[in-house]
């Protein structure tokens, strides 16, 4: 297969990775994705393959295993990275920060180590608006001062310096990286959306679940907004 150029998408199996992963298929790309399915269902595999009418690779393991990026990055010719493999619960990463600094952070580190060793120099990393921290009666711009409140926008803002400081050390990487906020929508086929395991960590699929009458009701807190 190294006659073949393939993009790694670390985390292609979630929410945004598979709707990634799909138009990265119809775009004429060879794909090898890696997840873990922590929060993310096998099931999905064959909706993309369905929607995209494409095959591509998928390997079960998590970017914190050396042995198995060293083997990817061996066995296929990988042209660039789109990293989207984290842990993203805000209260979760409250109650848990060891286990996010572990897979965000640390699992990061691993990967982008072994794309050095590998000679692989292009990555898109996905970020969060959460590392602008929190500003009242305010319109974020890309300017603004970075000011994670919580240990999950900590994680991304760690990260995200690592690859500034990556890419000041090399002009040979080729690096972006994607702030967003929620996230919100499904694939017109409807085969694909956004369907935690778990208790939503995002607005959207509150709303959602208690529209199909998953949940009783929609809990907002905080009575001091606009």
């Amino acid at each position: 297969m190294m006659n073949r150029e393939f993009i790694l998408v670390t985390g292609g199996c979630g929410y945004i990775g598979s709707h990634i992963a799909i138009n990265l298929l119809k775009s004429g790309y060879e794909l090898v994705v890696l997840d873990n399915f922590s929060n993310s269902s096998k099931k999905v595999i064959e909706r993309i393959r369905k929607i995209s009418n494409k095959t591509f690779k998928v390997i079960e393991g998590d970017i914190s295993d050396r042995n198995l990026l060293k083997g990817i990055f061996r066995n296929y010719r990988i042209k660039g990275v789109i990293h989207l493999a984290s842990l993203k619960s805000v209260g979760e990463a409250e109650r848990n920060p060891i286990s996010y600094y572990k897979n965000n952070v640390n699992g990061s580190l691993i990967l982008f180590e072994e794309m050095e060793i590998a000679n692989v120099k292009t990555i898109v990393f996905s970020s969060s608006a959460t590392v602008y921290g929190q500003k009242k009666n305010h319109m974020f711009t890309e300017e603004d001062a970075l000011e994670p409140y919580n240990v999950y926008g900590r994680t991304k803002l760690i990260i995200e310096n690592l690859l500034k400081d990556i890419h000041n050390s090399s002009q040979d990487w080729k690096i972006l990286i994607l702030r967003y906020f929620n996230p919100i929508g499904a694939h017109s086929s409807g085969l694909i959306g956004d369907n935690p395991f778990d208790s939503p960590s995002n607005l959207l699929p509150f709303i959602t679940q208690v529209a199909i009458g998953k949940r009783n009701q929609l809990l907002v807190f905080g009575d001091d907004y606009p």
